[in-house]
């Protein structure tokens, strides 16, 4: 069995290829063709131990990660983790797989996937708050599938906004730190919020219509969006069941679940995005909230 690095990783999970094999795998969960349990977490001292198993009949994984959010300060990742591939029929492990890696690949993938199905065409420009790693991930998978040109960044702490900044330019993308995201929600195209926050990451502007990608909050507590925002958008999510019980933002607002559409309805769907269009007759944003890490 091989194990993979985070680089070798990186490399197996190319951006294209990976939505691609993202949107086939949620046409099959439609199909009731693979099989994911709720995710299992465990409290532990300082932190939470989470597993998450899955099969499409052909082949099974299993992820195992932690998150630390105190990590940083001993000079550790806040997630650790992996993901082991097997094969269904007999169980033999084929792979080992950098747990972090596959999470901020996969989340953002699945956001480049929401935006391209549900996001208005104009897609030149991202505001992304949050500097960390879902942050970096979401950049990098916007500009190579979505084709986002020009991408504004805002933290907590300002120097890390800068430095997340100057190193996307580094990697030739036109990014500029600011000092709050109220400076561009009117001119971003696409918004992602990946942070940890509990409270929402900016205020609420009646006017604002677009496409919100929220994959912070996947604890009940957790918020990064204000509640008069949910409940006015148009709501999807990657995984309704989860959503139900870890969708802090979704939680907080106190949405209707009738209301909330899975992803994968909308991929499977021949008409979705004509459903889209036809479900309100002025500028309604569109929010699509991550869970599953």
């Amino acid at each position: 069995m091989q194990s993979l690095d985070a680089h070798r990783t990186a490399a197996l999970l190319p951006w294209p290829a990976l939505v691609d094999a993202l949107r086939d795998m949620l046409r099959r969960r439609h199909a009731g063709l693979t099989a994911s349990p709720e995710r299992l977490a465990v409290p532990l001292a300082g932190g939470t131990l989470l597993a998450m198993p899955a099969t499409d009949g052909e082949y099974a994984s299993t992820k195992l990660v932690t998150v630390h959010e105190g990590n940083p300060a001993r000079g550790l990742p806040v997630l650790l983790g992996e993901v082991l591939l097997l094969r269904a029929d007999t169980g033999e492990r084929l792979l080992m797989l950098d747990g972090p890696t596959v999470t901020a690949r996969r989340t953002a993938a699945i956001s480049a996937l929401a935006a391209l199905e549900l996001a208005p065409p104009q897609r030149e420009s991202l505001l992304v708050v949050g500097s960390g790693v879902q942050a970096r991930a979401h950049l990098d998978a916007f500009t190579e599938v979505l084709g986002v040109r020009r991408a504004w960044v805002c933290s907590r702490t300002v120097a890390h906004a800068r430095a997340f900044a100057e190193q996307a330019r580094a990697r030739g993308i036109d990014c500029r730190a600011i000092d709050t995201p109220e400076e561009v929600l009117g001119k971003a195209d696409l918004v992602v919020t990946g942070t940890t926050a509990t409270a929402p990451v900016f205020r609420d502007q009646p006017s604002f219509a677009g496409f919100v990608a929220a994959v912070g909050a996947f604890r009940p507590h957790m918020c990064e969006l204000p509640a008069a925002l949910v409940a006015r958008a148009k709501l999807f999510v990657d995984d309704l069941a989860g959503a139900r019980h870890e969708a802090g933002d979704l939680l907080q607002a106190g949405v209707d679940w009738a209301t909330v559409t899975p992803l994968e309805r909308v991929i499977a769907s021949a008409d979705g995005i004509d459903f889209l269009e036809s479900s309100s007759g002025q500028g309604v944003s569109t929010i699509t909230a991550h869970l599953k890490l």
